[in-house]
């Protein structure tokens, strides 16, 4: 893709969002369209399809923070070189309508992306490398210079325990991938693009205005430097084409909800024999109806009675994998954590985190007759410990 055409695009318009929007909110806005228009759910439209195409292109970008950065910086640039104006359209009053001004007569504004006659210094063509593909010297076959592929992100959701343990799961993904009749080239099998005359491979064009020159990519080959005579069938000269695929992902142990595990190689084929961006797959962790999870520590709360608590007992509490036994110290309170160490989650290094359990006195909704006088003999006996003594004090030292 040219200079002009990243310029000319408005990523932020694309996903809905300001140009101060947060990573949160580009990532939130790329996510709801991204299901909104997905191949799978409309199938057969062309357009939801161009959509879904336009946003993961824009999320590439803006996911990206130096990609991002070069990107905005590039559209400030031309921004203030033509009085407010985005994209190259600038030009034309902020060089043109200054004889004499930046670049002198004969300035052409290829010369910015694609350095100066071949000197050591690239002009802004170097500063912004990464965002157009790390174009340099404007010479013949600069537009067939390979460039990578954008970066895809998809979601899948697994069982509390198998975040815990590590598990591979498949996962269907529609995504735009290299066409498998065409191998990448656009040509229908048996046939080879050819360089295109009009540009003479460079895939941009010179118009003269009056003293001064003008580079636009070339209309004929859309500035790719190549023109495809026999399109392939299946992408239509494209090379790339949206199918349905399916990958087999290890999930780590101990992977944690919302991260995201990086697949490299496998997202949004390249340019030009460049490599495919990189796959993101954001993993969402079903809660357990027992236990949660503090790190790589599980957590777990185990009702325990009164008498238990006051004179002590020796707990059975079950964990991912079997039961461990629990020792409870005469005079605990409830709400108190002990801690089982080993039994949590393991680490990559071969440890593994706590089981963490939390004491929590369980009261019964109602009491027969022996019960209940137990209670009362107890309440007699203990008048005289008040257990709101310490609190009491505390408040009459805050007044």
């Amino acid at each position: 893709m040219s200079a002009r055409e990243w310029l000319d695009k408005d990523f932020y318009a694309e996903l809905g969002v300001s140009s101060d929007a947060s990573a949160d909110d580009i990532k939130k806005a790329y996510r709801k369209l991204a299901r909104e228009n997905h191949p799978d759910a409309n199938p057969g439209d062309t357009k939801a399809e161009n959509k879904f195409k336009a946003v993961s292109e824009a999320y590439g970008v803006l996911s990206d923070p130096e990609k991002r950065k070069q990107y905005d910086e590039a559209r400030r640039l031309f921004a203030s070189g033509g009085g407010g104006q985005g994209g190259f359209g600038g030009f034309g009053g902020g060089f043109g309508g200054q004889p004499g001004g930046a670049g002198g007569p004969g300035f052409d504004v290829g010369d910015l992306f694609g350095g100066a006659g071949g000197q050591a210094g690239g002009g802004i063509g170097d500063l912004f490398g990464g965002l157009f593909g790390n174009r340099r010297g404007g010479g013949p076959g600069t537009a067939s210079r390979s460039s990578r592929g954008s970066d895809v992100e998809t979601e899948v959701r697994i069982d509390f325990t198998e975040a815990v343990k590590g598990a591979t799961v498949p996962l269907r993904l529609s995504s735009p991938t290299t066409c498998s009749t065409c191998h990448g080239s656009g040509a229908r099998p048996g046939t080879s693009p050819r360089r295109c005359s009009t540009c003479s491979g460079q895939g941009a064009v010179t118009r003269n205005q009056g003293a001064f020159a003008f580079s636009e990519p070339c209309p004929d080959c859309r500035g790719r430097g190549r023109v495809v005579d026999n399109p392939c069938q299946e992408c239509r000269g494209e090379g790339v084409s949206t199918r349905t695929r399916t990958l087999t992902v290890r999930i780590p142990q101990g992977v944690s909800d919302g991260q995201r595990i990086r697949l490299a190689h496998q997202g949004e084929p390249g340019r030009n024999g460049g490599n495919s961006g990189d796959l993101y797959v954001v993993v969402h962790v079903n809660p357990h109806q027992v236990f949660g999870r503090s790190g790589h520590d599980l957590t777990i709360t185990v009702p325990v009675t009164f008498p238990e608590l006051a004179l002590g007992a020796t707990l059975t509490v079950p964990t991912l994998e079997s039961k461990v036994s629990v020792k409870v110290p005469a005079g605990t309170n409830s709400g108190r954590t002990l801690r089982v160490r080993g039994k949590g989650i393991g680490r990559k290094d071969g440890s593994s985190g706590d089981l963490l359990v939390t004491l929590q006195v369980a009261v019964p909704n109602k009491l027969d007759g022996k019960a209940a006088e137990a209670l009362r003999s107890y309440a007699e006996a203990t008048e005289q410990h008040d257990p709101r003594a310490e609190l009491n004090e505390l408040v009459r030292r805050a007044e």
